[in-house]
């Protein structure tokens, strides 16, 4: 089943790519002023100075010239030319045909060899053995051509170095891939060996011949990056601190003294004992700061394989999980001066309660070190000063919040240098998450540098020449769905904040050229991509690069719909999208299923252009309107309309969904709200049972997958971030297990037997829990699967056919 459900992700991976629109990537001129690109088998050439996008050649004229040198009929209409390049000459291009480089003339169209050393030449032989794919490239195109005797088979090896089979290429055709700069794609014959492998860069084409082959560069293979160690060498090489008993010693010549006496194996500096004590010494070596940690007992969970596939019995795994309300390790700050060796205590007064204690780092005198505290809870956040000479602690900025703190996010969680002792921080105490600048060195609030009705999402990049700061915003456009992601940027000061995109829809910029001007490439659900390339200071549009077509990406498929309602308030706008049947028929009436997934700790209903959507249309083409929404207690809107969620999960912006179902039942009478169903997975589970315990009155089925029932069940992190610590009451309240006695209509629980995500037992506790009150329900147990069971082809088709019952999808 795993090995199926493998094969059907990646071929729906692959035909997605195949139809949606690729990122673009430029290449530029040495000039500057001149670029290229790619789209599917299409070339452009763009003039930065004319301010004009062009087809780099005629097809037409090209394929006849190309005919001519190749003594063999060419069509226009399957592109030979692999890549392109610059001349001095504007009248001139270099292509890469099959391998070969040509000196295009134009107007002529003639192709000539070129005097000088092939132009367009680089290292491009395969290599073995086989390397792991890089993660966090740009996204591009690549083009394999089968110039050998046999079919090649494409693996994709991935970052942990699986091997995935992609398909195969037959002999003389070639094969368009979408991947990553920095990915890796292995070749191999049919006969399963390695032929060799290559890694992805901006539009690259690969000619597979028995050349390349010949050519194979054999490579020592790479040791793994080592992970980040502790020095335990002074910078001024003159003491050496070690660990022995679980204490902290410290080493000058030959001779050994101990710094501390009360290590234990629970309570010591050092992790492993191959690892070197957890210190950090001050720059001027006169200070060590070590950390000393109390450990704890770590709770286990239990899962039983009841078929592995290489034996008959039963295994019982094991793994280390941690839940809320579940004690944690706690660091103890123990510094020392030398050469003295003297202890200099440290309060903890403010930090005694750490869910984090980080060490942000020494100033560069040696006089001071920084501390990142995180309270358990998530209520106060503290950047904190110790002062090396005397331990004194003392709070540099202090957030803290009625509710909770977004810390789990990247881009509500900032903290970075912008030079001069300043410090670049996040809040969301405005009620709107914007960027403040602060004194590092006295905690001074210097000013707020963004402000309005909006949120800083992320950093993309901070200029301390210019003092200037690029970042990503949502909700700028008041006009536009306030999920759509806007590039901006401000100055340091706060002032001449800008947005330099406008177009409606989400985006995704890529700087180019030492970053004087970036590709903005923007979409919705509705709107197929479009990328532009700007100025980056003004965001001037230079030109149009390429505009999609929308209606040929859905061929006969109705267009995924936006659709936006007031909410539970009657004031507050809820976003969300509407899937229609294949075979939509207006004079029809048809169930609404919808697609839930409300975890707070962001928002999920897709923004980006997506021609398909995998189970959405499964659902979708049995005869049913699917829908999506974002309800009120999920991330990226207000602070107040994220904070509904808070020690509350079982609300899931239910009453929001229900207010928005109604008005597009309102707006288009085909959807038939007298049959409401509803499905979800993970956090997704736990919402769409929770639908049948407070809502039944609206929804009558529902189909939860792997659900954290109870947040007790589940992992501590992602739980006490929402519903707090010490575990309350509240806790018990939004429980789907100790509310089961609710439950009204029809429910299907499934779960995996092996998820190591959400411990199955929240699954078989709901079951015990209906069992006890008598109620009726489905329970699948998908076996030899982790989190996501429903989403394999056999339990994906109960869900269906469930939903299909009890909706009475046949029903006219």
């Amino acid at each position: 089943m795993i090995r199926c459900a493998l094969l059907t992700c990646v071929l729906v991976f692959s035909i997605l790519h195949q139809v949606a629109a690729q990122p673009i990537r430029l290449n530029w001129a040495q000039d500057g002023n001149r670029c290229w690109f790619r789209v599917d088998k299409d070339y452009f050439v763009v003039n930065v100075q004319t301010r004009q996008c062009t087809p780099a050649f005629d097809k037409h004229r090209l394929a006849k010239a190309v005919s001519k040198v190749l003594q063999q009929k060419v069509s226009s209409k399957n592109s030979v030319v692999e890549q392109i390049g610059f001349t001095e000459s504007q009248q001139q291009l270099l292509l890469k045909i099959r391998g070969a480089t040509w000196l295009l003339k134009l107007p002529e169209y003639e192709l000539i060899t070129p005097k000088n050393e092939d132009p367009l030449s680089h290292d491009r032989r395969l290599f073995l053995p086989a390397r792991n794919s890089k993660a966090g490239g740009a996204s591009t195109t690549i083009v394999i051509h089968n110039r050998l005797s046999e079919p090649i088979k494409v693996y994709w090896v991935s970052p942990s170095g699986e091997k995935r089979l992609y398909g195969s290429i037959e002999v003389d055709q070639e094969w368009e891939q979408h991947t990553y700069i920095g990915h890796a794609w292995l070749l191999r014959n049919t006969s399963e060996e390695d032929l060799g492998c290559f890694i992805a860069r901006g539009n690259d084409s690969w000619n597979i011949d028995p050349g390349a082959l010949k050519e194979l560069r054999h490579d020592t293979p790479r040791r793994p990056r080592a992970k980040k160690r502790y020095k335990s060498t002074s910078p001024d090489g003159k003491w050496t601190c070690f660990v022995q008993n679980h204490n902290l010693w410290i080493r000058q010549d030959e001779r050994e003294i101990p710094l501390t006496s009360d290590g234990t194996p629970d309570n010591t500096f050092q992790f492993s004992e191959s690892e070197v004590p957890r210190v950090e010494w001050s720059p001027d070596s006169k200070y060590l700061l070590a950390f000393q940690t109390k450990r704890v007992p770590e709770r286990e969970v239990h899962l039983i394989e009841s078929s592995p596939s290489d034996q008959l019995q039963p295994r019982v795994k094991s793994y280390t999980y941690r839940k809320p309300g579940d004690k944690l390790p706690q660091q103890t700050l123990r510094l020392f001066a030398m050469p003295s060796k003297k202890e200099i205590p440290i309060s903890n007064r403010l930090f005694e309660n750490p869910w984090t204690l980080r060490f942000r780092g020494w100033s560069e005198s040696g006089d001071c070190f920084w501390l990142h505290y995180n309270q358990r809870g998530h209520q106060m956040l503290r950047e904190l000063e110790v002062t090396a000479v005397d331990g004194a602690v003392k709070p540099i900025i202090e957030e803290s919040s009625e509710t909770f703190i977004h810390y789990s996010n990247p881009g509500k969680l900032v903290f970075k240098s912008l030079g001069d002792e300043e410090i670049l921080w996040a809040s969301e105490r405005s009620g709107w998450n914007h960027l403040y600048r602060y004194r590092r060195d006295t905690g001074q609030l210097l000013n707020q540098m963004t402000t309005g009705d909006w949120n800083v999402k992320r950093i993309e990049k901070i200029d301390p020449q210019s003092k200037q700061i690029w970042f990503y915003a949502v909700g700028v456009h008041e006009n536009q769905d306030p999920y759509h992601e806007h590039f901006c940027r401000v100055n340091y000061d706060g002032s001449q904040f800008q947005i330099l995109t406008d177009g409606d829809g989400t985006h995704q910029i890529q700087f180019e050229q030492e970053d004087k001007f970036f590709v903005d490439t923007y979409s919705r659900v509705d709107l197929a991509p479009v990328s532009e390339l700007r100025d980056s200071q003004s965001g001037e549009l230079i030109c149009e690069l390429h505009r999609d077509d929308t209606a040929t990406k859905f061929g006969k498929r109705r267009m995924t719909e936006r659709f936006v309602a007031k909410g539970r308030d009657g004031k507050t706008d809820i976003w969300g999208i509407i899937h229609w049947p294949l075979e939509f028929d207006p004079n029809k009436k048809y169930p609404v299923v919808e697609n839930i997934y409300a975890g707070p700790h962001d928002h999920h209903v897709p923004k980006a252009f997506r021609p398909q959507y995998r189970y959405q249309h499964q659902i979708a083409d049995a005869g049913m309107i699917v829908v999506q929404i974002d309800g009120m207690g999920t991330a990226w809107r207000s602070k107040a309309f994220h904070d509904v969620c808070y020690k509350n999960l079982r609300d899931a912006g239910f009453l929001d969904r229900i207010a928005w179902i109604k008005a597009a039942a309102a707006k288009y009478p085909q959807m038939d709200i007298s049959r409401v169903g509803i499905y979800g997975g993970s956090a997704g589970g736990q919402n769409a049972m929770a639908a049948l315990l407070w809502h039944h009155d609206f929804y009558k089925v529902a189909v939860a997958d792997c659900g954290c029932h109870d947040n007790r069940m589940d992992k501590l992190w992602w739980n006490e971030q929402w519903m707090g610590w010490p575990v309350d009451g509240s806790y018990v309240a939004s429980s789907n297990s100790a509310n089961a006695h609710l439950l009204e209509g029809n429910l299907m629980l499934i779960v995996g037997e092996l998820d190591h995500n959400v411990d199955p037992a929240s699954t078989t506790q709901v079951v015990h829990q209906l069992i006890k009150h008598n109620k009726d329900f489905e329970y699948v147990l998908v076996t030899g699967v982790g989190h996501g069971s429903a989403e394999t082809p056999w339990a994906s088709r109960k869900r269906l056919n469930f939903l299909k019952e009890h909706l009475r999808v046949n029903e006219k």
